[in-house]
Formats: C-alpha cells, sequence, structure tokens
C-alpha cells in the first residue's frame, strides 16, 4: 500500500478534472478550502476499510445556522480568497487557522486541484490538499461561522455502510447527490461531491449502494 501522503502528493501533480456542472450566473467570488489529512490522534476508525490505515483522518467542520449560505452544513474549513493572501494556498490555510485555531507550522500544503464552481453561493473553489505533520488542537473558534470542529476517519467515509445518496427537494427540483453518514452527521453538497471524487481518485473508494437515498437534514 502507498503511503497516504505519497498518494495525495500524486494526486495534485495529476491534478483530475472533476466536472461539477454548470456555469456561475453573475459575480464570482474566487475562494479556498483546505482539504486537511493527517493521523490527527490515536483514535482508531470506528470501521476497518482495507484502502487506507485506521488512524487517518480528515478535518472537517460544521457551519453555523444563521449563515445566510450553507447555514449548519458539514463542510472543509475555508473561505473567500483575499487580495492579500497571494494566492488560494495561503487563503486556504488563513481561513482554517481562523475557523479552527490550528497552529500552521504543522501543516505542509501539497498542492491545489482544479477550481470547482459553487453554484449556490457563487463561489469559484480551489481545493488546497495538506497534510498534517504536527497536530495541534483544534476547536470551532468563531462560532458566528463555525459551530464545530471534528477529525473523521477516513476508513468511516471508505466503509459502503456508511454511504448514501442525499436528496434534496428544492423549489420542484429535486437533487441527488453522494453523501455520508459519520461522526453522528450527514455529509453532503459539496464537501460531499468532493470527497467522493477525492476517493475515486487516490483508488480509496469501496463499491457502495447509490440506491440507497436520505432525505437532506436542513
Amino acid at each position: 500500500m502507498t503511503p497516504p501522503r505519497q498518494d495525495l502528493a500524486d494526486l495534485v501533480v495529476r491534478r483530475p478534472a472533476w466536472g461539477l456542472g454548470g456555469a456561475l450566473a453573475g459575480p464570482v467570488r474566487r475562494s479556498a478550502v483546505l482539504l486537511l489529512f493527517g493521523v490527527l490522534d490515536d483514535v482508531p476508525a470506528a470501521r476497518h476499510a482495507a484502502p487506507v490505515p485506521d488512524d487517518l483522518d480528515v478535518l472537517l467542520t460544521r457551519r453555523s445556522p444563521t449563515l445566510s449560505h450553507h447555514p449548519g452544513q458539514v463542510s472543509f474549513p475555508g473561505g473567500g480568497i483575499d487580495p492579500g493572501d497571494g494566492g488560494p494556498e495561503a487563503a486556504a490555510l488563513r481561513e482554517a487557522v481562523e475557523e479552527t485555531g490550528l497552529d500552521p507550522a504543522g501543516i505542509d500544503v501539497l498542492g491545489t486541484l482544479p477550481e470547482l464552481p459553487l453554484a449556490a453561493s457563487g463561489n469559484l473553489v480551489t481545493p488546497v490538499v495538506a497534510w498534517w505533520t504536527r497536530p495541534s488542537a483544534v476547536a470551532a473558534a468563531d462560532p458566528a461561522e463555525t459551530v464545530d470542529v471534528f477529525r473523521v476517519p477516513v476508513a468511516d467515509l471508505v466503509a459502503p455502510a456508511n454511504r448514501v445518496t442525499s436528496v434534496l427537494h428544492r423549489a420542484g427540483v429535486v437533487h441527488r447527490g453522494p453523501a455520508f453518514l459519520v461522526a453522528g452527521v450527514q455529509v453532503w453538497g459539496f464537501t460531499a461531491f468532493v470527497l467522493d471524487r477525492l476517493l475515486d481518485d487516490l483508488g480509496w473508494a469501496l463499491p457502495w449502494d447509490p440506491a440507497r437515498e436520505v432525505p437532506v437534514l436542513v
């Protein structure tokens, strides 16, 4: 098995094209999210999934229910790219520090993936892949933006029993997409799309049943 860090480093070199569909209408805001992997603690995954080690984790947050865009959703740390950031990598790291309080000195940024449109909020999002070389304490730093910060074992994301198709009824249209039921939360939408494609491209995914549908909890 190739070490996970090497798999992730190879992924940013390949820069796979992940079509999300649809063009952004109106003003476009460029933003970045941090896909931070590593051994965040010594608590193993609840489920064993052969493609990945039991102690491999990814950092996720839960957004405040009072936010105007994507309220209450589970997401990667991240936000808008400011003029002073110098690019998506610095923006993703800055936003992650502001949201979770992590120590940036312990983060090794591996690179970026191609931009993805997020039509619901008019964002063009750059996923920034990173490895946590020296984990530090994290917590929700600003309750107005983030209400929870937590590790998710990747093996629990990979486990077929935790994978479902989310169903959202909005304005007379039915939206379906990949989703995960882990850590007592439902991961759906943009974050689940990125995790789904990432697991597939890394060769970490296991067969699961997309016919198993659950309503989106909003």
